[in-house]
Formats: structure tokens, sequence, C-alpha cells
């Protein structure tokens, strides 16, 4: 029989599951705020994943695919240890914020200190609870408010087993980017623990495919890592594209905006990507593809301020990554459907 999984004072004997609440800080109303992880410790050894969602607290979707994780099958007979934490800024979560109360960004304060700001105490009890006992880490993101992103997974060139992680994930696009000053994969990185950061949808809400992309991207990985068996998991058909540089196309003027160009679709320099008019119909502007790649997010607004970020591409050469993105929406499409209530 393993050791019990030691967290925050707390104890989970080998072969059980258990909600452990955290405490992070106590509200101006003398509420008290923690951060509730859930172990799935397993009776064989293994190693230590860690998923992460809702660092940003508008960023819902992980949220959901957290919650579908949790009721999978598989981590009935799991090796190793899953720390699960569905929602990291419950501050942000309560008031639907990107932001902490301090309306710092979580994201740009890692690895925190034990004194800091409310950022940096949250992060810091993230980092030492969290990912000082983790092998590995998946961190689920969404798009900002108002816009939308395929699911993609984000990932720095730091071993060839992280990169094949990212493959072994199966998001249609893994792009690999360098690591931002504060943010919770440098910080980890530092520590010796990669993470793969995944992507999908948008802020605010839920959609179908970004939450089955996610939740099979993560057993796909637990079963890379021989954490969990390849029964009931979809293999990936297709390997995904791999992108190491990506540009965004901005409103060259404000007006109403129409898109002809969807996530997931190829395109090259000079297609049309969609339109801007004045609101009487009188000027036109055509917004034009400026590199040839695959659309990974753009904005879902129809009225644009010039200057504002309207498709995001990255950079491919290969017009073959449009229809390997649709094989892969198409497996997704494929697995069973959930029922009304797992998705609500």
């Amino acid at each position: 029989m393993r050791e019990p999984f030691e967290i925050g004072g707390f104890s989970v004997p080998a072969g059980t599951r258990a909600t452990l609440d955290l405490p992070v800080s106590v509200m101006s109303d003398h509420t008290p705020v923690s951060m509730s992880v859930h172990v799935v410790h397993g009776r064989r050894p293994g190693p230590v994943l860690f998923v992460s969602a809702a660092i940003h607290g508008d960023e819902v979707i992980g949220v959901e695919i957290a919650r579908r994780l949790l009721r999978a099958p598989q981590l009935d007979k799991i090796a190793g240890t899953l720390l699960v934490v569905p929602i990291v800024n419950a501050f942000g979560f309560m008031t639907q914020s990107r932001y902490l109360p301090d309306r710092r960004d979580l994201n740009r304060s890692f690895p925190g200190s034990e004194g800091g700001s409310l950022a940096g105490r949250l992060a810091h009890i993230f980092m030492t609870e969290i990912v000082e006992r983790s092998d590995l880490g998946i961190d689920l993101h969404s798009a900002a408010i108002h816009r939308t992103n395929l699911p993609q997974i984000r990932v720095s060139p730091a071993s060839d087993a992280t990169i094949r992680y990212a493959d072994a994930f199966g998001a249609p696009v893994v792009m690999i980017s360098k690591l931002r000053e504060g943010s919770l994969r440098k910080a980890a990185q530092e520590l010796g623990v990669d993470v793969l950061l995944f992507e999908g949808g948008e802020g605010l809400r839920f959609d179908e495919l970004s939450a089955r992309a996610g939740l099979a991207g993560i057993l796909r990985v637990m079963n890379a890592m021989g954490m969990v068996a390849k029964r009931g998991i979809a293999a990936v058909r297709e390997a995904p594209v791999h992108a190491r540089m990506s540009s965004w196309v901005r409103a060259p003027a404000g007006g109403l905006l129409r898109t002809f160009k969807a996530a997931g679709e190829y395109v090259e320099v000079g297609d049309l990507l969609g339109r801007i008019s004045d609101p009487f119909g009188e000027i036109r502007m055509d917004v034009l593809g400026e590199a040839d790649g695959i659309i990974v997010g753009r904005t879902n607004l129809p009225f644009v301020h010039e200057g504002d970020a309207l498709f995001h591409i990255a950079k491919t050469t290969s017009a073959d990554v449009e229809m390997r993105v649709d094989l892969i929406a198409n497996q997704l499409d494929g697995d069973p459907m959930f029922d009304e209530d797992e998705i609500i």
C-alpha cells in the first residue's frame, strides 16, 4: 500500500479521493476564501499531475473540463496522483472578472510570496501546495470575453518529453511559445515542472468542442504518463499542427465588421478575412490575410475600433492543416454525446 498523499496539512490515503480547502484569504466582510483541490490518490505508484482552471476568473470552460474529468471512469484505477483545482482565482470567478480584487492578473504574479499582495499570496499557495508536489501540469484557459480560440496547446520547447505530451493531448494546434515573466508556466519550469497550457473557446461561455477536446486531451496525457489505461480514450487520428510564430490581424479602420473566416480555417496572404463598413454603408474596407497559416483565434464582436485585434493567425506553410483540423473536430463529434444535465 502506498503512503498517504500529504497536502496542506491533510492526508489522503492511497486508493481514495477527497476535496480539500486550502485557506487563501478573508474578504472585507469576514467571509473566508479558500482554494479547493480534489486529490485522487491511486493505489499504485506513479507520477503526480495537476490540472488547474480559472486562473483568470472569467475563463470558465476549464471549470467544466475539470468537472467532467473528475467524473471520468478512468480515474477509478489511476496510478499515481491527480490534483485538480477547478477554480484557482475564486475572487475573479465570483465576480466574472479576469482579475483579482487588487486588479492584478494572477498569471503575471507567479511565483508570488507569502507576505506579498493578494495575487502574490494566492500564487505562492498554488506554487507550494500544488506545483512543488507535481511532475507535470495542465493549465486550462480560454480566450478573453468577446473572442474565441480554436482548441490548442501552448508549450515551451523545454524538453522532448514535454513536446510529446503536447502531441499526445491531440489538440488541433500546438503553439510552441516563449514563457512570459510572472506566468505559471515560467515559475513552474524554474522548479523543473513543465506545464501544458490549453486554450479553447470564449470567456464566460461553454462550448462543447472545447470541453470535449480538453477532457480527451487530459486523459490522453494521463495515458502517456502511465496513469490510466487506453480503454475508453479516443486515439489521436491526426498529428497536431506545430506553429512557432503567430500574429494578429488588426482593424484598419473602425466600424461594423462582417467576418468571412472562422477559427480553424487555413488562410493565405491577401485572403479576404472580413469587411469593415461604416453604419451607413457608404465606406467599406477589406480585412486581408497578412500571413499564411491557420486561424487560431478571432473576435466575436461585430463592432470594432481601429487597431482592434481581429484574427489570430498561427503561421504555417501547408494548406492541409485545415483538413487535419476538420478530422480532429469530426473525431470529437463522433465521441458519445453528454446528457444535457452533464453540460449545463
